[in-house]
C-alpha cells in the first residue's frame, strides 16, 4: 500500500482491475509511488485513475510503466508522437452498424498490435470529449479466461499458436463474433489501410506472466486467422470454441467514461473493446502506447505453410 494513494476493486466478482484513489499529479515522480503503481499493474491488469488532467500528466503517468512509442499504423500528430488521437468525427467517420444500430468508434474484442511480432505492453487512455451516451471501453482478463477452460482444452492448446493479420473491416473477423456487423461508411484512413498489405504473425495460445507464473489464454478474436499446423476445419472448430471462453462478457468490465479520468491496461494481460457511440455524436480520446515485447511473437512464413498444405487464407 502506497502512502500516496489507495487501490480499490473496480467491481465485486472481478478477478482484475483497481481504482487508484487519491493520487495527485505531484505524486507521480515519487519512486515509492511508482513502484507501487507498477506492482498493481502486474497484479491487477487495469488501473482507473480519477482527477488527473492534461497531456503532461498523461505522459508522465504513462512513463512510469515503460518507454513510450508511436503507434505504427495509426495517424497521429507528428509534433506529439507519443500521444495518439482517437477521434470519432461524425462528419468524416468510419460508421459500423452493430445489431441494427449505427455506431461510431466501435471495435470488437482484441489485443493491440497482435498483427506485429512485437506486442506493446500497454497504454493509457483519457477523454477529451465524450458523447451523451455509450462510448464505453470493455476489458476481459485473459488469466480468468484461461482458468475457465476445461482441462481438455488447456491440454489441447498448450503448445499451439495462432496466425494473425491486420484487417480493419470488422466484417472480416472470423472468430469470436458476438454481433451482426456491417460497415455503413468508410473514411480516408480506412480506405488507405485497404491499399496496404500487412504481414502475417504468429503468437502462442498460452502465455505465462513472468512475474507471477499465472497462465493466460493468449488469443485475440479480432485479427485471428488460423491455428498454425492444423487443417482448416479442425482449426476453425477449435478457435470457435476457444473464443467462446475468451469473450465471455460475464467476466468483463465495461468502463463508463467521465472527464478527468485515465485508464491504464496491460495489453499482454487483458483483451479490450469499444462499445461504440451514437453515429451523430463526437467521441475524442487520446492514448499513449507503452513499449514492450514479451518475446514470443514472430512474423509468419505464409508461403512455406501453404506449400505444406497447412493453411488456407
Amino acid at each position: 500500500m502506497s502512502k500516496r494513494f489507495e487501490a480499490r476493486p473496480l467491481a465485486s466478482g472481478l478477478t482484475f482491475g483497481v481504482e487508484i484513489v487519491g493520487l495527485r499529479s505531484d505524486d507521480i515522480d515519487d519512486p515509492e509511488t511508482q513502484e507501487a503503481l507498477r506492482h498493481h499493474w502486474v497484479k491487477d491488469g487495469v488501473l482507473v485513475f480519477r482527477g488527473l488532467e492534461g497531456a503532461e500528466t498523461h505522459l508522465a503517468l504513462s512513463r512510469v510503466f515503460g518507454p513510450l512509442i508511436g503507434h505504427p499504423i495509426q495517424t497521429q500528430d507528428p509534433a506529439r508522437r507519443e500521444i495518439m488521437t482517437i477521434r470519432f468525427d461524425p462528419d468524416d467517420a468510419y460508421i459500423t452498424e452493430v445489431d441494427g444500430v449505427p455506431l461510431g468508434a466501435w471495435l470488437p474484442w482484441h489485443s493491440d498490435l497482435v498483427h506485429f511480432d512485437k506486442i506493446n505492453h500497454g497504454g493509457i487512455l483519457r477523454p477529451l470529449r465524450l458523447p451523451s451516451r455509450g462510448g464505453e471501453t470493455g476489458f476481459i482478463d485473459k488469466i480468468a479466461s484461461y482458468d475457465a477452460l476445461p482441462s481438455r482444452l488447456k491440454e489441447r492448446i498448450e503448445d499451439l499458436a495462432v496466425v494473425y493479420q491486420f484487417r480493419r473491416d470488422p466484417t472480416e473477423q472470423r472468430f469470436g463474433r458476438n454481433a451482426d456487423v456491417r460497415v455503413l461508411r468508410e473514411n480516408k484512413i480506412a480506405l488507405a489501410w485497404k491499399k496496404q498489405t500487412f504481414p502475417f504473425t504468429l503468437h502462442p495460445m498460452v502465455y505465462t506472466q513472468q512475474e507471477t507464473g499465472r497462465k493466460m489464454l493468449n488469443v485475440s478474436p479480432w485479427f485471428a486467422i488460423k491455428v498454425d499446423g492444423l487443417a482448416p476445419e479442425e482449426s476453425d472448430l477449435l478457435l470457435e470454441e476457444i473464443m467462446h471462453y475468451a469473450t465471455d462478457a460475464s467476466r468483463a468490465y465495461f468502463h463508463r467514461w467521465e472527464m478527468g479520468q485515465m485508464v491504464l491496461w496491460d495489453n499482454w494481460r487483458v483483451l479490450h473493446c469499444a462499445t461504440g457511440c451514437p453515429a451523430e455524436e463526437e467521441r475524442w480520446m487520446e492514448r499513449t502506447t507503452i513499449q514492450g515485447d514479451y518475446g514470443l511473437g514472430r512474423f509468419y512464413d505464409r508461403q512455406g505453410a501453404e506449400e505444406q498444405n497447412q493453411i488456407e487464407i
